[in-house]
């Protein structure tokens, strides 16, 4: 059976936390490594598959923020970072270097488990569902500037049919667009789309994932012609779905 289960790395340079958070975890059914640093992190993923990253931004050594830029490049596991309380400018940055989610310290274990699995669930894998790590059939494509949007195995492809990294939420973000092409959705109509009601803890969340998504399907980020800005009113796909 622990083949099955999620397998989460809880990344903190305070022993205290990373062991309550990982008890914590591991009494629901997750699978947890405890992690000092950047190093023991590279390690681990070197040795075993890992779902999901709960990341510590402020850590001696390499941060949060350098780690999660890491895990982006070369990993598809979810972030969710750990910030200090009230630094917006923190949260920011995790936002641009592609955190799916963030919580402010002190960390309240049950909503940590609650925004664990709504990552898990928006990146495909179902905590509940021991096939979850399975990737099924793909056979709906859409087509986003320089890449294909794999709807089934929530997959980004770009030209050559290599996997683009992406996050949870950059998936549900395409999700949308390719839904509703050619119709202009304001910031409130995507967080609804996008199952993330409750993410958006500033105005600027949505315009940086746009940003980041330009980056890796327009041509021309500075120029979209995919994801259009609609001025005062949202942004618009278009393409045919």
């Amino acid at each position: 059976m622990s083949g099955n289960r999620m397998h989460i790395a809880v990344v903190d340079d305070e022993r205290d936390i990373r062991e309550t958070v990982a008890e914590y975890l591991t009494l629901h059914g997750f699978r947890v490594t405890p992690v000092a640093g950047g190093e023991e992190l590279r390690r681990l993923l070197e040795a075993s598959r890992i779902d999901l990253v709960v990341l510590d931004i402020s850590m001696p050594g390499e941060d949060g923020l350098s780690l999660a830029r890491f895990l982006r490049v070369q990993h598809t596991a979810g972030i969710i970072m750990l910030t200090a309380s009230g630094e917006t400018v923190d949260r920011i940055v995790g936002l641009e270097t592609g955190a799916d989610d963030y919580l402010a310290k002190p960390v309240d274990l049950r909503e940590l488990l609650a925004r664990i699995k709504a990552v898990l669930r928006r990146a495909g894998r179902d905590p509940h569902d021991p096939r979850a790590a399975e990737t099924g059939p793909a056979n709906r494509i859409v087509r986003f500037g320089r890449c294909s949007l794999d709807l089934d195995a929530h997959k980004l492809l770009d030209e050559v049919g290599g996997e683009v990294a992406m996050t949870a939420m950059e998936f549900d973000l395409l999700k949308a667009f390719a839904e509703h092409p050619n119709r202009v959705l304001s910031r409130d109509m995507l967080l609804d789309l996008a199952h993330n009601r409750d993410w958006e803890p500033f105005d600027r969340s949505i315009d940086i994932r746009i940003a980041r998504l330009r980056r890796k399907i327009e041509k021309d980020p500075s120029k979209p012609e995919t994801l259009r800005t609609v001025r005062g009113a949202g942004y618009m796909f278009v393409g045919e779905a």
